[in-house]
Protein backbone atom coordinates (compact mmCIF):
# COMPACT_ATOMS: atom_id res chain seq x y z
CA UNK A 1 0.00 0.00 0.00
CA UNK A 2 2.97 2.41 1.13
CA UNK A 3 4.40 1.90 -2.21
CA UNK A 4 1.47 2.26 -4.80
CA UNK A 5 1.18 6.00 -2.83
CA UNK A 6 4.51 6.58 -3.05
CA UNK A 7 4.10 5.94 -6.96
CA UNK A 8 0.87 8.05 -7.17
CA UNK A 9 2.45 10.94 -5.81
CA UNK A 10 5.78 10.09 -7.88
CA UNK A 11 4.23 9.86 -10.81
CA UNK A 12 2.44 13.12 -11.97
CA UNK A 13 5.52 15.26 -10.20
CA UNK A 14 8.25 13.16 -12.59
CA UNK A 15 5.84 13.23 -15.98
CA UNK A 16 5.73 17.16 -15.22
CA UNK A 17 9.79 17.20 -14.64
CA UNK A 18 9.69 14.82 -17.93
CA UNK A 19 7.62 17.71 -19.66
CA UNK A 20 9.60 20.90 -18.82
CA UNK A 21 13.04 19.19 -19.67
CA UNK A 22 11.89 18.10 -23.07
CA UNK A 23 10.37 21.66 -23.66
CA UNK A 24 13.81 23.31 -22.05
CA UNK A 25 15.70 21.18 -24.47
CA UNK A 26 14.35 23.45 -27.26
CA UNK A 27 16.39 26.65 -26.55
CA UNK A 28 19.22 25.41 -23.91
CA UNK A 29 20.04 21.73 -25.22
CA UNK A 30 20.52 19.19 -23.13
CA UNK A 31 23.53 19.96 -22.38
CA UNK A 32 22.90 23.77 -21.23
CA UNK A 33 19.50 22.60 -20.03
CA UNK A 34 18.96 23.66 -16.18
CA UNK A 35 16.50 21.30 -14.97
CA UNK A 36 19.13 18.90 -15.73
CA UNK A 37 21.99 20.98 -13.96
CA UNK A 38 20.42 21.58 -10.90
CA UNK A 39 22.86 20.04 -8.74
CA UNK A 40 25.92 21.97 -10.05
CA UNK A 41 24.04 25.32 -10.17
CA UNK A 42 23.07 25.11 -6.45
CA UNK A 43 26.88 24.81 -6.27
CA UNK A 44 27.46 27.48 -8.89
CA UNK A 45 25.21 29.82 -6.91
CA UNK A 46 26.61 29.06 -3.19
CA UNK A 47 30.29 30.71 -4.97
CA UNK A 48 28.60 33.29 -6.38
CA UNK A 49 26.60 34.48 -2.75
CA UNK A 50 30.10 33.56 -0.92
CA UNK A 51 31.72 36.23 -3.29
CA UNK A 52 29.51 38.62 -3.05
CA UNK A 53 29.32 38.14 0.79
CA UNK A 54 32.80 38.76 1.11
CA UNK A 55 33.03 41.88 -0.71
CA UNK A 56 29.51 43.47 1.42
CA UNK A 57 31.10 42.20 4.43
CA UNK A 58 34.31 44.25 4.15
CA UNK A 59 32.30 47.61 4.38
CA UNK A 60 29.71 46.19 6.89
CA UNK A 61 29.92 47.48 10.42
CA UNK A 62 29.04 44.98 13.08
CA UNK A 63 27.63 47.01 15.68
CA UNK A 64 23.87 47.90 16.51
CA UNK A 65 24.15 51.77 15.68
CA UNK A 66 26.38 50.95 12.59
CA UNK A 67 24.74 47.72 11.11
CA UNK A 68 22.10 49.77 8.69
CA UNK A 69 24.01 52.86 8.16
CA UNK A 70 26.62 50.90 6.61
CA UNK A 71 24.66 48.56 4.48
CA UNK A 72 22.37 51.73 3.60
CA UNK A 73 25.74 53.38 2.44
CA UNK A 74 26.64 50.54 0.52
CA UNK A 75 23.21 50.28 -1.29
CA UNK A 76 23.08 53.88 -2.61
CA UNK A 77 26.51 55.52 -2.38
CA UNK A 78 28.42 52.60 -4.19
CA UNK A 79 25.28 51.31 -5.81
CA UNK A 80 27.57 50.57 -9.01
CA UNK A 81 29.51 47.72 -6.86
CA UNK A 82 28.62 47.37 -3.52
CA UNK A 83 24.28 47.74 -3.83
CA UNK A 84 25.08 45.15 -6.94
CA UNK A 85 27.00 42.72 -4.43
CA UNK A 86 24.57 42.86 -1.89
CA UNK A 87 21.67 42.20 -4.71
CA UNK A 88 23.91 39.51 -5.76
CA UNK A 89 24.23 38.38 -2.56
CA UNK A 90 20.44 38.04 -1.89
CA UNK A 91 19.34 36.67 -5.30
CA UNK A 92 21.64 33.91 -5.53
CA UNK A 93 20.91 32.53 -2.13
CA UNK A 94 17.58 32.68 -3.31
CA UNK A 95 18.81 30.95 -6.50
CA UNK A 96 19.94 28.14 -4.31
CA UNK A 97 17.09 27.66 -2.57
CA UNK A 98 15.27 27.29 -5.92
CA UNK A 99 17.46 24.67 -7.36
CA UNK A 100 18.02 22.76 -3.85
CA UNK A 101 14.36 22.05 -4.08
CA UNK A 102 13.05 21.03 -7.45
CA UNK A 103 16.96 19.04 -7.33
CA UNK A 104 15.34 16.95 -4.26
CA UNK A 105 12.22 16.80 -5.71
CA UNK A 106 13.23 15.57 -9.19
CA UNK A 107 15.46 12.88 -7.41
CA UNK A 108 12.39 12.10 -5.50
CA UNK A 109 10.06 11.52 -8.36
CA UNK A 110 12.92 9.42 -10.22
CA UNK A 111 13.19 7.34 -7.21
CA UNK A 112 16.76 8.44 -6.95
CA UNK A 113 16.84 8.42 -3.07
CA UNK A 114 16.82 4.94 -1.86
CA UNK A 115 19.01 1.62 -1.77
CA UNK A 116 22.16 2.85 -2.56
CA UNK A 117 21.49 6.09 -2.80
CA UNK A 118 20.17 6.73 0.73
CA UNK A 119 23.65 8.31 1.75
CA UNK A 120 23.48 10.68 -0.88
CA UNK A 121 19.65 11.77 -0.05
CA UNK A 122 20.00 11.35 3.77
CA UNK A 123 22.92 13.94 4.24
CA UNK A 124 21.01 16.18 1.80
CA UNK A 125 18.59 16.89 4.36
CA UNK A 126 21.10 18.97 6.67
CA UNK A 127 21.83 21.22 3.54
CA UNK A 128 18.22 22.59 4.15
CA UNK A 129 18.81 23.68 7.78
CA UNK A 130 22.11 24.75 7.13
CA UNK A 131 20.86 27.10 4.16
CA UNK A 132 18.26 28.80 6.00
CA UNK A 133 20.25 28.99 8.77
CA UNK A 134 22.95 31.34 6.57
CA UNK A 135 20.47 33.34 4.87
CA UNK A 136 17.91 33.86 8.04
CA UNK A 137 21.13 35.37 9.95
CA UNK A 138 22.26 37.34 7.10
CA UNK A 139 18.87 39.08 6.89
CA UNK A 140 19.30 39.63 10.83
CA UNK A 141 22.29 41.75 9.49
CA UNK A 142 20.74 44.51 7.89
CA UNK A 143 19.09 45.21 10.99
CA UNK A 144 15.78 46.74 9.55
CA UNK A 145 12.40 45.73 10.10
CA UNK A 146 12.28 42.70 8.39
CA UNK A 147 15.56 41.84 10.57
CA UNK A 148 13.30 43.02 13.82
CA UNK A 149 10.02 41.13 13.07
CA UNK A 150 12.29 37.55 12.46
CA UNK A 151 14.32 38.13 15.01
CA UNK A 152 11.56 38.35 17.74
CA UNK A 153 9.43 35.71 15.91
CA UNK A 154 12.77 33.38 15.93
CA UNK A 155 13.65 34.20 19.43
CA UNK A 156 9.85 33.58 20.34
CA UNK A 157 10.00 29.91 18.59
CA UNK A 158 13.16 28.77 20.12
CA UNK A 159 11.80 30.09 23.79
CA UNK A 160 8.49 27.51 23.23
CA UNK A 161 10.88 24.61 23.61
CA UNK A 162 11.94 25.67 27.34
CA UNK A 163 15.80 25.25 27.41
CA UNK A 164 16.84 28.95 28.36
CA UNK A 165 16.67 30.07 31.39
CA UNK A 166 14.90 33.30 30.77
CA UNK A 167 12.93 34.08 27.50
CA UNK A 168 15.27 35.30 24.88
CA UNK A 169 12.78 37.08 23.04
CA UNK A 170 12.59 39.81 25.59
CA UNK A 171 15.90 40.92 24.77
CA UNK A 172 14.06 42.42 21.45
CA UNK A 173 11.30 43.91 23.02
CA UNK A 174 12.94 47.04 24.01
CA UNK A 175 14.91 49.99 23.18
CA UNK A 176 18.37 49.60 24.45
CA UNK A 177 18.23 45.98 25.17
CA UNK A 178 20.71 44.75 22.55
CA UNK A 179 24.42 45.46 22.47
CA UNK A 180 27.23 44.93 20.19
CA UNK A 181 28.06 41.62 20.90
CA UNK A 182 24.66 40.44 19.64
CA UNK A 183 25.91 41.67 16.33
CA UNK A 184 29.63 39.96 16.50
CA UNK A 185 27.61 36.70 17.26
CA UNK A 186 25.41 37.01 14.48
CA UNK A 187 28.63 37.65 12.33
CA UNK A 188 29.89 34.83 13.75
CA UNK A 189 26.82 32.94 12.75
CA UNK A 190 26.70 33.99 8.70
CA UNK A 191 30.00 32.86 8.76
CA UNK A 192 30.16 29.77 9.88
CA UNK A 193 27.29 28.50 8.54
CA UNK A 194 27.90 28.99 5.39
CA UNK A 195 31.11 26.80 5.84
CA UNK A 196 29.43 24.21 7.84
CA UNK A 197 27.09 24.38 4.50
CA UNK A 198 30.23 23.98 2.04
CA UNK A 199 31.52 20.96 4.51
CA UNK A 200 27.95 19.18 4.33
CA UNK A 201 27.63 19.86 0.72
CA UNK A 202 31.01 18.02 0.27
CA UNK A 203 29.98 15.08 2.44
CA UNK A 204 26.65 14.89 0.28
CA UNK A 205 28.43 14.02 -2.82
CA UNK A 206 31.15 11.64 -1.29
CA UNK A 207 30.03 8.71 -2.35
CA UNK A 208 29.58 9.68 -6.00
CA UNK A 209 32.24 8.65 -7.98
CA UNK A 210 33.41 11.72 -11.13
CA UNK A 211 30.34 13.71 -8.98
CA UNK A 212 30.39 17.12 -10.79
CA UNK A 213 30.22 20.34 -8.79
CA UNK A 214 30.28 22.47 -11.37
CA UNK A 215 28.12 23.74 -14.26
CA UNK A 216 28.92 23.95 -17.95
CA UNK A 217 30.52 26.83 -18.66
CA UNK A 218 28.03 28.60 -20.87
CA UNK A 219 25.34 27.58 -18.36
CA UNK A 220 27.55 28.62 -15.81
CA UNK A 221 28.11 32.41 -17.39
CA UNK A 222 24.06 33.06 -18.65
CA UNK A 223 22.74 32.32 -14.87
CA UNK A 224 25.43 34.76 -13.71
CA UNK A 225 23.95 37.33 -16.49
CA UNK A 226 20.31 36.73 -15.12
CA UNK A 227 21.28 37.33 -11.32
CA UNK A 228 23.46 40.50 -12.63
CA UNK A 229 20.60 41.65 -14.88
CA UNK A 230 17.82 41.30 -11.89
CA UNK A 231 20.16 42.65 -9.68
CA UNK A 232 20.29 46.16 -11.50
CA UNK A 233 17.00 46.11 -12.50
CA UNK A 234 15.27 45.09 -9.07
CA UNK A 235 17.97 46.00 -6.47
CA UNK A 236 18.01 44.91 -3.10
CA UNK A 237 16.61 47.39 -0.57
CA UNK A 238 16.07 47.83 3.13
CA UNK A 239 13.14 48.21 4.99
CA UNK A 240 13.18 51.34 7.84
CA UNK A 241 15.60 51.04 10.27
CA UNK A 242 14.49 48.62 13.03
CA UNK A 243 13.17 50.45 16.17
CA UNK A 244 12.57 48.09 19.07
CA UNK A 245 10.32 50.46 20.78
CA UNK A 246 7.39 49.57 17.70
CA UNK A 247 5.80 47.23 15.93
CA UNK A 248 6.76 47.09 11.94
CA UNK A 249 3.30 47.94 10.23
CA UNK A 250 4.50 46.72 6.71
CA UNK A 251 6.95 44.16 5.58
CA UNK A 252 7.78 42.80 2.39
CA UNK A 253 9.33 39.43 3.07
CA UNK A 254 12.26 37.28 1.04
CA UNK A 255 9.41 34.25 1.13
CA UNK A 256 12.66 31.72 0.18
CA UNK A 257 14.09 32.24 3.47
CA UNK A 258 10.93 33.36 5.60
CA UNK A 259 7.65 31.16 4.42
CA UNK A 260 7.05 29.80 7.46
CA UNK A 261 7.38 33.18 9.80
CA UNK A 262 3.36 34.08 8.84
CA UNK A 263 2.43 30.08 9.74
CA UNK A 264 3.92 30.98 13.04
CA UNK A 265 2.20 34.20 13.30
CA UNK A 266 -1.28 31.76 12.60
CA UNK A 267 -1.01 28.47 14.08
CA UNK A 268 1.54 29.36 16.65
CA UNK A 269 5.19 27.56 18.05
CA UNK A 270 4.04 24.55 18.82
CA UNK A 271 2.77 23.77 15.78
CA UNK A 272 5.33 24.80 13.71
CA UNK A 273 7.98 22.92 15.49
CA UNK A 274 5.76 19.43 14.43
CA UNK A 275 5.92 20.69 10.98
CA UNK A 276 9.47 21.72 10.13
CA UNK A 277 10.58 18.14 12.84
CA UNK A 278 7.84 16.35 11.50
CA UNK A 279 8.68 17.10 8.27
CA UNK A 280 12.39 16.23 8.38
CA UNK A 281 11.91 13.19 10.29
CA UNK A 282 9.96 11.99 7.44
CA UNK A 283 12.49 13.36 4.76
CA UNK A 284 15.17 11.64 6.78
CA UNK A 285 13.29 8.00 6.38
CA UNK A 286 11.92 8.08 3.02
CA UNK A 287 14.59 5.99 1.56
CA UNK A 288 13.44 2.65 3.80
CA UNK A 289 9.45 3.61 3.50
CA UNK A 290 9.01 1.00 1.83
CA UNK A 291 12.67 -0.10 0.99
CA UNK A 292 13.98 -0.38 -2.29
CA UNK A 293 13.87 -4.39 -3.73
CA UNK A 294 17.14 -4.07 -4.77
CA UNK A 295 18.88 -6.74 -7.63
CA UNK A 296 21.74 -8.16 -6.60
CA UNK A 297 25.15 -6.95 -6.85
CA UNK A 298 27.75 -7.96 -9.81
CA UNK A 299 29.87 -11.09 -8.63
CA UNK A 300 33.40 -11.01 -9.65
CA UNK A 301 34.69 -14.56 -11.14
CA UNK A 302 38.55 -14.28 -10.86
CA UNK A 303 39.67 -17.21 -12.64
CA UNK A 304 38.52 -14.32 -15.59
CA UNK A 305 39.34 -11.02 -13.54
CA UNK A 306 43.08 -10.02 -14.36
CA UNK A 307 42.83 -7.14 -12.28
CA UNK A 308 42.73 -4.06 -15.12
CA UNK A 309 40.64 -1.39 -13.01
CA UNK A 310 38.24 -1.02 -15.42
CA UNK A 311 34.96 -1.68 -13.61
CA UNK A 312 36.53 0.49 -11.38
CA UNK A 313 36.98 3.54 -13.13
CA UNK A 314 33.78 2.96 -14.84
CA UNK A 315 31.74 2.25 -11.69
CA UNK A 316 29.19 5.31 -10.88
CA UNK A 317 29.16 5.17 -7.40
CA UNK A 318 32.55 3.73 -6.38
CA UNK A 319 30.55 0.31 -5.29
CA UNK A 320 34.05 -1.51 -6.37
CA UNK A 321 37.43 -1.34 -5.18
CA UNK A 322 40.73 -3.29 -6.24
CA UNK A 323 42.40 -5.23 -3.51
CA UNK A 324 45.68 -7.06 -3.33
CA UNK A 325 45.09 -10.88 -4.76
CA UNK A 326 43.84 -13.59 -2.98
CA UNK A 327 44.01 -16.53 -5.41
CA UNK A 328 47.59 -17.05 -6.11
CA UNK A 329 46.94 -15.96 -9.72
CA UNK A 330 49.81 -13.33 -11.53
CA UNK A 331 48.28 -10.62 -11.00
CA UNK A 332 48.47 -7.84 -8.61
CA UNK A 333 44.86 -6.86 -7.80
CA UNK A 334 41.17 -8.17 -8.22
CA UNK A 335 38.44 -5.97 -8.18
CA UNK A 336 35.54 -6.76 -4.88
CA UNK A 337 32.02 -5.55 -5.18
CA UNK A 338 30.92 -3.27 -2.28
CA UNK A 339 26.88 -4.37 -2.34
CA UNK A 340 25.83 -1.82 -0.29
CA UNK A 341 26.93 0.84 -2.67
CA UNK A 342 25.64 -0.94 -5.76
CA UNK A 343 22.27 0.02 -7.97
CA UNK A 344 23.11 -3.27 -10.21
CA UNK A 345 23.23 -1.11 -13.18
CA UNK A 346 25.13 -3.48 -15.05
CA UNK A 347 27.64 -0.39 -16.15
CA UNK A 348 30.87 -2.52 -14.62
CA UNK A 349 29.75 -5.86 -17.11
CA UNK A 350 30.39 -3.63 -20.32
CA UNK A 351 33.56 -2.38 -18.72
CA UNK A 352 35.34 -5.71 -18.81
CA UNK A 353 37.57 -6.52 -21.74
CA UNK A 354 36.24 -10.38 -20.79
CA UNK A 355 32.77 -9.49 -21.64
CA UNK A 356 33.08 -10.51 -25.28
CA UNK A 357 30.62 -12.72 -27.32
CA UNK A 358 32.90 -14.33 -29.99
CA UNK A 359 33.65 -17.96 -28.06
CA UNK A 360 33.13 -20.93 -29.91
CA UNK A 361 31.79 -23.08 -27.15
CA UNK A 362 30.44 -23.38 -23.70
CA UNK A 363 28.63 -20.46 -22.24
CA UNK A 364 30.12 -16.99 -21.98
CA UNK A 365 31.98 -15.95 -18.90
CA UNK A 366 33.48 -12.73 -17.61
CA UNK A 367 35.35 -11.49 -14.66
CA UNK A 368 32.35 -9.43 -13.41
CA UNK A 369 28.30 -10.59 -14.24
CA UNK A 370 25.17 -9.69 -13.38
CA UNK A 371 23.00 -12.26 -11.77
CA UNK A 372 19.74 -10.85 -12.58
CA UNK A 373 20.95 -10.48 -16.23
CA UNK A 374 24.03 -12.51 -16.62
CA UNK A 375 26.56 -11.61 -20.18
CA UNK A 376 25.25 -15.82 -21.32
CA UNK A 377 21.51 -14.48 -20.69
CA UNK A 378 22.15 -11.38 -22.64
CA UNK A 379 23.77 -13.50 -25.44
CA UNK A 380 20.89 -15.49 -25.82
CA UNK A 381 18.34 -11.94 -25.59
CA UNK A 382 20.41 -10.74 -28.56
CA UNK A 383 20.20 -13.91 -30.41
CA UNK A 384 16.49 -14.18 -29.73
CA UNK A 385 16.18 -10.64 -31.45
CA UNK A 386 18.08 -11.60 -34.09
CA UNK A 387 15.94 -14.63 -35.31
CA UNK A 388 12.84 -12.43 -34.17
CA UNK A 389 14.00 -10.45 -37.63
CA UNK A 390 14.16 -12.87 -39.38
CA UNK A 391 10.29 -13.77 -39.69
CA UNK A 392 9.01 -10.48 -39.45
CA UNK A 393 10.03 -8.06 -42.35
CA UNK A 394 8.63 -7.17 -45.08
CA UNK A 395 10.07 -7.64 -48.19
CA UNK A 396 13.04 -5.53 -49.00
CA UNK A 397 13.04 -4.39 -45.32
CA UNK A 398 15.85 -3.65 -43.45
CA UNK A 399 16.51 -5.68 -40.07
CA UNK A 400 18.07 -3.92 -36.91
CA UNK A 401 17.87 -4.49 -33.53
CA UNK A 402 16.89 -1.68 -31.09
CA UNK A 403 18.71 -1.76 -27.78
CA UNK A 404 17.87 0.70 -24.61
CA UNK A 405 17.62 0.86 -21.32
CA UNK A 406 14.93 0.11 -18.39
CA UNK A 407 14.65 4.07 -17.61
CA UNK A 408 14.26 5.65 -21.05
CA UNK A 409 11.53 4.89 -23.60
CA UNK A 410 10.42 1.29 -23.24
CA UNK A 411 11.77 -0.40 -26.43
CA UNK A 412 9.82 -3.60 -26.20
CA UNK A 413 6.96 -1.33 -27.48
CA UNK A 414 8.91 -1.23 -31.11
CA UNK A 415 9.21 -5.16 -31.54
CA UNK A 416 8.21 -6.55 -34.80
CA UNK A 417 8.25 -5.78 -38.15
CA UNK A 418 12.03 -6.08 -39.13
CA UNK A 419 12.93 -4.50 -35.40
CA UNK A 420 14.25 -6.66 -32.57
CA UNK A 421 14.45 -5.48 -28.83
CA UNK A 422 16.58 -5.65 -25.90
CA UNK A 423 16.26 -4.06 -22.68
CA UNK A 424 18.83 -3.25 -20.66
CA UNK A 425 19.37 -2.50 -17.03
CA UNK A 426 21.68 0.80 -18.29
CA UNK A 427 22.62 1.30 -21.63
CA UNK A 428 26.45 1.03 -20.29
CA UNK A 429 26.06 -2.46 -19.67
CA UNK A 430 26.63 -3.32 -23.35
CA UNK A 431 30.31 -3.84 -23.98
CA UNK A 432 31.15 -2.72 -27.70
CA UNK A 433 31.51 -6.39 -29.08
CA UNK A 434 28.34 -7.13 -28.99
CA UNK A 435 27.94 -4.62 -31.81
CA UNK A 436 30.74 -6.21 -33.14
CA UNK A 437 28.88 -9.50 -33.11
CA UNK A 438 25.89 -8.16 -34.25
CA UNK A 439 27.11 -6.49 -37.29
CA UNK A 440 29.62 -9.32 -38.54
CA UNK A 441 28.54 -10.74 -41.41
CA UNK A 442 24.85 -10.70 -42.18
CA UNK A 443 23.39 -11.07 -38.58
CA UNK A 444 21.83 -7.65 -38.50
CA UNK A 445 21.52 -4.46 -41.19
CA UNK A 446 21.69 -2.27 -38.41
CA UNK A 447 21.96 -1.37 -34.78
CA UNK A 448 20.52 1.35 -32.64
CA UNK A 449 21.11 2.43 -29.02
CA UNK A 450 19.02 4.48 -26.94
CA UNK A 451 18.59 4.79 -23.57
CA UNK A 452 17.81 7.38 -20.96
CA UNK A 453 17.90 11.31 -21.88
CA UNK A 454 21.10 13.27 -22.97
CA UNK A 455 22.77 14.48 -19.63
CA UNK A 456 20.29 12.19 -17.60
CA UNK A 457 21.19 8.74 -17.03
CA UNK A 458 19.61 7.07 -14.12
CA UNK A 459 22.86 5.33 -13.35
CA UNK A 460 25.29 8.67 -14.03
CA UNK A 461 27.91 7.77 -16.61
CA UNK A 462 25.80 4.93 -18.88
CA UNK A 463 25.74 7.02 -21.60
CA UNK A 464 28.68 9.08 -22.07
CA UNK A 465 31.07 5.76 -21.17
CA UNK A 466 28.95 4.48 -24.27
CA UNK A 467 29.33 7.35 -25.84
CA UNK A 468 33.21 7.12 -25.24
CA UNK A 469 33.64 3.85 -26.34
CA UNK A 470 31.98 3.85 -29.58
CA UNK A 471 34.47 7.12 -30.35
CA UNK A 472 37.37 4.82 -29.25
CA UNK A 473 38.28 6.98 -26.17
CA UNK A 474 37.44 4.88 -23.70
CA UNK A 475 37.98 1.06 -22.98
CA UNK A 476 36.98 -1.51 -24.21
CA UNK A 477 36.52 0.56 -27.26
CA UNK A 478 34.21 -0.45 -30.49
CA UNK A 479 36.49 -1.64 -33.10
CA UNK A 480 37.48 0.62 -36.21
CA UNK A 481 36.06 -2.66 -38.39
CA UNK A 482 32.81 -2.04 -37.12
CA UNK A 483 30.86 0.31 -39.81
CA UNK A 484 29.73 3.16 -38.24
CA UNK A 485 27.18 4.26 -41.28
CA UNK A 486 25.00 0.63 -40.03
CA UNK A 487 25.37 1.50 -36.20
CA UNK A 488 22.99 4.51 -34.94
CA UNK A 489 22.82 6.03 -31.17
CA UNK A 490 19.38 8.46 -30.30
CA UNK A 491 18.69 9.50 -26.79
CA UNK A 492 15.79 9.36 -25.55
CA UNK A 493 13.46 9.84 -22.35
CA UNK A 494 10.53 7.85 -20.99
CA UNK A 495 8.10 10.20 -22.96
CA UNK A 496 10.10 10.67 -25.89
CA UNK A 497 8.67 7.55 -27.43
CA UNK A 498 7.41 9.34 -30.79
CA UNK A 499 10.80 10.99 -31.57
CA UNK A 500 12.27 7.84 -31.06
CA UNK A 501 9.99 6.01 -33.12
CA UNK A 502 10.45 8.46 -36.08
CA UNK A 503 14.20 7.69 -35.56
CA UNK A 504 14.16 4.24 -35.61
CA UNK A 505 11.49 4.40 -39.33
CA UNK A 506 15.00 6.71 -40.61
CA UNK A 507 17.58 4.67 -39.81
CA UNK A 508 15.38 2.44 -40.96
CA UNK A 509 15.09 3.36 -44.65
CA UNK A 510 18.66 5.00 -45.00
CA UNK A 511 19.79 1.27 -44.23
CA UNK A 512 17.73 0.50 -46.88
CA UNK A 513 19.01 2.57 -49.29
CA UNK A 514 22.68 1.80 -48.11
CA UNK A 515 21.77 -2.02 -49.35
CA UNK A 516 20.81 -0.73 -52.38
CA UNK A 517 23.95 1.19 -53.11
CA UNK A 518 25.55 -1.91 -51.98
CA UNK A 519 23.84 -3.92 -54.46
CA UNK A 520 24.15 -1.83 -57.46
CA UNK A 521 27.90 -1.56 -56.71
CA UNK A 522 28.60 -4.86 -56.17
CA UNK A 523 26.73 -5.50 -59.68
Amino acid sequence: MTLIMLNAIQYPIRRLFEGLEVGFDGPFGPVWNPLRQLGTLAFFFFWVAAVSGIYVFIFFDTSVSGAYPSIEQLTHQQWFAGGIMRSLHRYSSDAMVICMGLHGLREFSRDRYRGARWFTWFTGIPLIWLLLISGISGYWLVWDELAQYVAINSMEWLDWLGIFGHSVAENFLTRGSLDDRFFSLLVFMHIFAPLFLLFAMWIHILRVNRAKSNPPRGLAIGSFIMLLALSIAYPAVSHPPADLGRVPSTLYPDWFFMALYPLFDAAGAGTLWALVMGGSLLLCVLPWLPPLRRNPAPEVYLEQCNGCTRCFEDCPYSAITMQPRTDGRPFEQEAVVNSDLCTACGICVGACPMSTPFRREGELQTGIDLPSLSLNTLYKKINQGIELTKNTPPEGQARLLLIGCDHGTDVNGFAGSGVGTVSLPCIGMLPPSFLDYLLSGDRMDGVMLTGCAQCDCHHRLGIEWTEQRLAGMRDPYLRKRVPRNRLHVHWAAANQGSALGHQLKTFQNRLQDLAATDSREAK
